[in-house]
């Protein structure tokens, strides 16, 4: 393979070595050395490869289209320390993996980019650094892979996360227990219009029905219910929605229940006290009639007032985890390239490495099962060093984009617990059609943000036995090998496997293949009436609706049956 370097300081020295490597997998070292100690111009890796039995693209950011895309506009995946992460994928139409490309470094600005060339039918690839201005430096060095290995693409992806976690230094954090079982979110259900009393009764009732732990999100920490974050960066309590929030926590903890917290890391909003306490210490002053500005954590201040911040909920107040929003806001823009000596950090991402490192050392001194989320994009093998719950970005109602999210982080997070993002659907809608928000989230951590207190009797008793149904084949559904076919059709067919056990869900494609299972159990979330079933012959099927509610039983006797499945309902082949 032949590699071309494009870009660069006048002046620098950049050259590959290294190369080894063996059965499909090569890896070398890229090299930068600068004269003197400068900001570095970005510059670029370019080769290609031939058009050769490749479909589409795989990257952990594409929430739509994911064709191969022309030259002239490349399919990107941009990185840094708190924004995605280096790997991006070819993979053929059968799924399986043409080429894989990850970087070692996944704290600096990066960018993995793809296109087609029409003149001779190749794909040509760009291996971008120094995509985002950085500090000063004198040196760099960072290891390529390219995986072209004849796997099925997830577990190129696995192997590059497996990679990230023992070659180069990003080991995940611990994730206890209560990381991986529901919760009630508040946000979809009652954004900033919070009352306790209320709370702690819907508290009662997600208890009830299978849910661990509650998240009380923005609101708190302001008497104003317009959205937005003017009111944001002093995180004092707002004492007409809760009164007393020690009481209130222990009123939660009462129920049986966990209680996070939500915080916007970076913003002081403009009506905050610390925006004027930290005026000259934002990444980007000018005003143009914004509301809030981002906090420079490349000062020693900034840091320790957050750090403070959050000790002050987990340790005074009680709070079981908290909700750390919003930090892939910390960007370099304007002013904030400007040099000041009071900054005790002159690069932006080792700044927020440190903030992080900090904030989750002090918050598991006060609790070692402390809960810390963060949320796409956010989700890196970096983050994974400080959180143990990543989310799936916001997409309410939308049950298309939260299975998505859901399998490009399964793919991507290891064994950090990977939660759905909050479900939420209108009472109006048929019980079947809001079960279908259950039905694309079973390979997550559910996380529901719907009022259970007037909820229609269908509606609860479905949501009921979806969580009833998670938490008995959990171990299964995100404790197993997940196998997420068809990425370009948006995984039409998900399945995830474990000690001979499988539990499919059907999103368009009807066929399920049980002849390497013991035991399988298929969900049918797609617009199809039935399922077809192949390699069952001797085996029982039992069909379940939406509710749980037994509609259909009998014996399997062909090698192909097609099953009438309703709606969000499922079918057990045993």
């Amino acid at each position: 393979m032949d590699f071309e370097i494009i870009g660069g300081n006048s002046g620098a020295r950049i050259y590959i070595d290294n190369e080894r490597g063996e059965d499909g997998v090569l890896l070398f070292d890229v090299h930068l050395e600068l004269e003197e100690e400068a900001i570095p111009d970005p510059f670029s890796i370019s080769f290609s490869i031939p058009d050769v039995d490749i479909y589409s693209v795989w990257s952990p950011s594409i929430r739509g289209e994911r064709h191969l895309g022309p030259l002239w506009h490349k399919r990107t995946t941009e990185s840094r320390l708190a924004s995605w992460m280096p790997v991006h994928a070819l993979v053929s139409m059968s799924g399986r993996n043409r080429m894989t490309v990850a970087l070692s470094d996944a704290k600096t600005p990066t960018s993995l980019r793809t296109g087609v060339r029409e003149e001779d039918a190749r794909i040509y690839w760009l291996i971008n650094f120094f995509t985002i201005p950085i500090a000063s430096i004198k040196e760099y060095t960072a290891t390529v892979r390219i995986d072209t290995r004849d796997i099925p693409y997830y577990d190129a992806i696995y192997d590059t996360v497996s990679w990230w976690e023992n070659e180069c230094g990003y080991r995940p954090a611990y994730v206890p227990e209560h990381a991986k079982l529901p919760m009630n979110s508040l946000w979809y259900s009652y954004h900033q219009m919070l009352d306790v009393d209320d709370i702690v009764k819907e508290c009662k009732l997600s208890k009830a029905i299978g849910m661990d732990t509650v998240i009380v999100d923005d609101g708190w920490q302001t008497d104003d219910n317009n959205r937005g974050y003017k009111f944001c960066g002093d995180w004092e309590v707002a004492e007409s929605k809760i009164p007393d929030i020690k009481e209130f926590v222990n009123r939660v903890h009462e129920t049986g229940m966990k209680i996070m917290l939500w915080f916007s890391v970076p913003y002081a909003g403009i009506e905050s006290k610390i925006y004027n306490r930290f005026n000259d210490m934002l990444l980007d002053q000018s005003g143009n009639g914004r509301t809030h500005f981002s906090l420079d954590p490349r000062y020693r201040e900034v840091r320790e007032y957050l750090i403070d911040i959050y000790a002050k909920a987990v340790g005074e107040w009680g709070f079981d985890g908290l909700k750390l929003d919003f930090i892939d806001r910390f960007s370099l823009k304007g002013s904030s390239f400007e040099y000041d000596e009071r900054r005790d950090y002159h690069s932006l991402e080792d700044a927020v490495d440190a903030l992080m490192t900090e904030v989750t050392d002090t918050l598991r001194k006060l609790n070692p099962e402390v809960l810390i989320e963060f949320r796409q994009t956010y989700v890196g093998p970096a983050i994974r060093k400080y959180g143990n719950m990543l989310r799936v970005g916001d997409c309410p109602n939308d049950a298309i984009l939260n299975r998505q999210g859901i399998a490009n982080l399964r793919l991507t997070s290891g064994r950090t617990a990977v939660h759905s993002d909050m479900v939420m659907w209108n009472r109006d809608d048929t019980v079947e059609s809001a079960a279908l928000q259950l039905a694309s989230i079973l390979y997550s951590v559910p996380q529901i943000s719907m009022k259970l207190d007037g909820l229609p009797e269908d509606h609860k008793r479905m949501l009921e036995f979806y969580l009833a149904f998670w938490r008995e084949n959990r171990d299964v559904l995100i404790g197993g090998k997940l196998l997420a076919a068809n990425p370009e059709s948006v995984y039409s067919l998900v399945c995830s496997e474990k000690d001979g056990k499988a539990i499919f869900t059907s999103y368009t494609d009807p066929m399920i293949d049980c002849g390497a299972y013991s035991e399988v159990i298929a969900v049918n979330a797609s617009r199809h009436s039935s399922l077809i079933f192949s390699g069952a012959v001797g085996k029982s099927f039992r069909t379940l609706d939406c509710m749980g509610n037994t509609i259909a039983e009998g014996n399997i006797s062909e090698n192909l049956i097609k099953i009438a499945v309703p709606l969000s309902g499922m079918v057990y082949v045993e």
